[in-house]
């Protein structure tokens, strides 16, 4: 068990190392009030889940889940839908990863986007996609397949429900297992961007932040 530690100590340090290399470019954010947990410090429960979350996800517990592994099973739950979701949902990682950055711009959440933004546009999400999101606008330059998901997205977070338009139109394109993916990654997202703004998580290092509106909370 120790051994584990050691490794787990290890790893999550080397990425920390990383990180700070980048750490000028950030601008002054509100203290964080869970702040990660180091590896050191955990209990049996905790080392266990991060253990798992280790051999499952071949990278230490990050982000998000440095927070929640104050909860072992709930972190444990948390990853193994995000793990489908972000990885296997049927609407495929690009898009996935759109809806993603609409949650992440909703809840004016940093960590969320600077983590995202890279990967979004590493599977082939364009800049004025990602520019017209992080302003809170409609892209005018969508893929067919991105404006249904899109369309989707936005009413689900704006008004609660889906329309019979555009839940037909989702429906039609992508099934109903599509439907019920394209909702799972909203609340998934959703559910971790409320935590993360709860406890004031820290950006990723050397990303621009997003824009706060005028009514967003600090």
């Amino acid at each position: 068990m120790k051994k584990n530690t050691t490794q787990l100590a290890a790893i999550a340090g080397a990425a920390l190392v990383a990180g700070t290399a980048l750490s000028f470019a950030v601008p002054a954010v509100a203290a964080e009030r869970m702040p990660p947990v180091k590896v050191e410090d955990y209990n049996d429960a905790q080392r266990a889940a991060a253990e798992e979350f280790l051999a499952t996800r071949k990278y230490p517990v990050f982000g998000p889940f440095s927070v929640l592994i104050r909860s072992p099973k709930l972190m444990t739950n948390a990853h193994t839908m995000g793990s489908y979701l972000r990885y296997n949902a049927s609407i495929g990682m690009p898009l996935s990863e759109m809806v993603i950055l609409m949650v992440a711009r909703s809840w004016s959440q940093d960590y969320e986007w600077t983590y995202h933004v890279t990967i979004a546009a590493k599977q082939g999400i364009k800049p004025e996609v990602i520019d017209a999101i992080a302003e809170g606008r409609r892209p005018t330059e969508l893929t067919p397949d991105q404006a249904i998901i899109y369309d989707f997205t936005d009413e689900l977070l704006r008004n609660r429900r889906v329309s019979d338009k555009t839940y037909e139109a989702t429906l039609k394109r992508f099934g109903e297992q599509g439907v019920l993916d394209t909702a799972g990654v909203v609340g998934y997202y959703t559910f971790l961007a409320g935590i993360m703004n709860t406890v004031r998580t820290a950006p990723v290092p050397g990303v621009k932040t997003l824009t706060r509106f005028p009514d967003a909370s600090n």
